[in-house]
C-alpha cells in the first residue's frame, strides 16, 4: 500500500483476485481466475500490463490462495482462498482511495462496490462514506480549477462543468446508496 493507506495497482489486481475467489461457489481453476482477473480489469481500464503485473503464483506462495489439486498454474489447478487470502481480502476492502481521479481509482472503485457485501455492515457503510469523501474531495477540486480559470477563453469551463456534472450524480447516487444501507 501507498504511505497513506490507498492501493497500488498490483494490489488493485490482489483484491480482484482474492474476490473473485470469494464470490466463487466453488474452487476456479488457475485459467479461470486469471481469465476472469483480465476481464474485468479490462473492461474499466483498457488492456494495461501495468495493471496485469501481480501474479497468482505470487498469491499461492504468500498462502493467500491453496491449490486443492494439482500445484498450479503448470497443471491449471483449482484454488482457493485460504484464512490469510480471507483477512487480506478484508485488509484490501477497508483501505482508502486517493483522492485523484484514474483508471485505477475507478478500478479500485468498482471493485470495492463490487466485493462491498463480504464486508459486514459497519464495514460496508465506512467504505460508502469513503467513497462519499473521496466525491467530495473531487468535487472540490474541479470546483476550485473552474473557478481559478472562470474567465478563461475556450471549452475548459465547459468540459469542467460536464465532469462536475458527473460526480454530482455519482455523490447523489452514493448518498442514496448509503441511506438503503442504513435502513
Amino acid at each position: 500500500m501507498f504511505a497513506d493507506n490507498t492501493l497500488t495497482p498490483k494490489e488493485a489486481i490482489r483484491l480482484c483476485a482474492l474476490g473473485t475467489l470469494a464470490l466463487a461457489s466453488d474452487p476456479l481453476r488457475y485459467s479461470e481466475l486469471a481469465s476472469a482477473i483480465r476481464h474485468f480489469t479490462s473492461r474499466i481500464t483498457g488492456p494495461s500490463l501495468d495493471i496485469m503485473g501481480t501474479s497468482i503464483e505470487l498469491l499461492k506462495f504468500e498462502g493467500l490462495v491453496e491449490p486443492i489439486d494439482g500445484l498450479g498454474m503448470e497443471d491449471d489447478a483449482r484454488l482457493r482462498l485460504t484464512e490469510s487470502g480471507t483477512a487480506e481480502l478484508k485488509a484490501l476492502m477497508t483501505s482508502r482511495i486517493r483522492s485523484a481521479g484514474g483508471e485505477v481509482n475507478k478500478l479500485i472503485t468498482t471493485l470495492k462496490l463490487r466485493f462491498l457485501h463480504l464486508l459486514d455492515p459497519r464495514g460496508q457503510r465506512e467504505q460508502v462514506d469513503l467513497l462519499i469523501e473521496n466525491c467530495d474531495t473531487e468535487l472540490a477540486r474541479l470546483d476550485d480549477l473552474r473557478t481559478h480559470h472562470c474567465k478563461d477563453a475556450g471549452y475548459l469551463l465547459a468540459w469542467l462543468d460536464h465532469d462536475i456534472d458527473q460526480l454530482e450524480a455519482h455523490l447523489e447516487w452514493l448518498e442514496a446508496f448509503r441511506e438503503r444501507l442504513n435502513g
